[in-house]
């Protein structure tokens, strides 16, 4: 039996420019509350920036408003998702014709831009002639990270770099469409593609009990992922996230939000975008704290500190790490 009174999700979001660059090639937005009739839509997006994709900004917008907007009436269609075979029929759509509707709506989006703006100068493609509409493509290119949240689903599409990451609602961490190999450099699948949809990744998790649930679902650009040494600062960042949320609540982690990305940035050099959906608990759940404590007031060696601190922790292990890896090159 599907839980009809599921909780609203609150939203942490925002993102920062990258060192020495000139715009910012990301964008974000976040939309609903997660019922029925209003799902929550997500979506990163990661303009590709380079001279080849000097719209990729535009393009990147364009991801996430068309997205968004698809989304949000696949999520109102999963309202009935409970009723014999429909579950069935919407994950063959999800899978097959979701990613083709998107890029076609993306593609739309780019060459009305194009035409209404045609580049000059150094925008204008190199080849002499009528550029063709995969010329024109190019200069928007982008990658997409996208996810819709009801009481009855959870479903998230990704193209090119970027990672999903999930906390399931007995503390498991998962990134549910990381790829078998990582690209390599700064290739990744793009939007920009001849045939974008068949690289199109999908996440499709029913939800039958509200305990069940996701306590955590982030999205975020390669800029944060980039930003650490290891592969294990991603995880261990995320799984700070979410016992800083736990403890302290999502008001002080989102005040806190745009310094971590900062300092990711810092180290990775590039845009560096996070939006995340995050599942409050229950009245009476969360552990209380004493008014004028918290994270940097707490006693050292709790497990209360622990949780809170992980972030900030994968933080300093970055540092330690970069500063180590640039000790040896010396």
């Amino acid at each position: 039996m599907v839980t009809l009174g599921v909780r609203r999700w609150e939203m942490l979001a925002d993102s920062v420019q990258g060192v020495g660059k000139r715009h910012n090639q990301d964008w974000y937005d976040c939309r609903g509350t997660g019922s029925g009739e209003d799902p929550l839509v997500l979506a990163v997006a990661d303009g590709h920036g380079s001279a080849v994709h000097a719209r990729s900004g535009l393009g990147a917008r364009f991801a996430v408003d068309r997205f968004l907007a698809l989304a949000a009436g696949f999520g109102r269609a999963a309202h009935d998702c409970h009723e014999p075979g429909r579950l069935s029929r919407l994950m063959t759509y999800a899978r097959d014709d979701f990613p083709r509707a998107l890029v076609q709506e993306w593609r739309q989006a780019a060459l009305g831009h194009w035409d209404r703006h045609p580049p000059e100068g150094k925008e204008a493609p190199r080849r002499g002639g009528q550029p063709s509409s995969q010329d024109k493509l190019v200069l928007y290119g982008t990658t997409l990270i996208g996810a819709v949240l009801t009481p009855w689903l959870f479903v998230a599409w990704q193209i090119g770099d970027g990672d999903l990451a999930v906390v399931e609602h007995d503390g498991t961490l998962s990134r549910p469409l990381a790829p078998a190999e990582e690209d390599l450099g700064d290739e990744t699948e793009s939007l920009c593609g001849r045939e974008a949809w068949r690289a199109m990744r999908m996440h499709w998790a029913p939800v039958f009990e509200e305990a069940r649930a996701p306590r955590l679902v982030v999205l975020s650009t390669d800029g944060l992922s980039k930003s650490f040494a290891s592969a294990d600062g991603y995880p261990d960042f995320v799984a700070g996230l979410a016992g800083r949320l736990t403890e302290a609540g999502s008001t002080g982690v989102r005040e806190a939000l745009p310094e971590w990305l900062a300092q990711a940035s810092r180290y990775s050099g590039d845009d560096t975008t996070l939006a995340a959906a995050v599942r409050p608990e229950h009245e009476g759940e969360r552990t209380p704290t004493a008014p004028g404590t918290g994270p940097e007031t707490e006693t050292a060696g709790t497990e209360a500190e622990a949780a809170e601190t992980e972030a900030e922790a994968a933080a300093e292990r970055r540092s330690d790490d970069v500063d180590r890896e640039r000790r040896t090159e010396t």
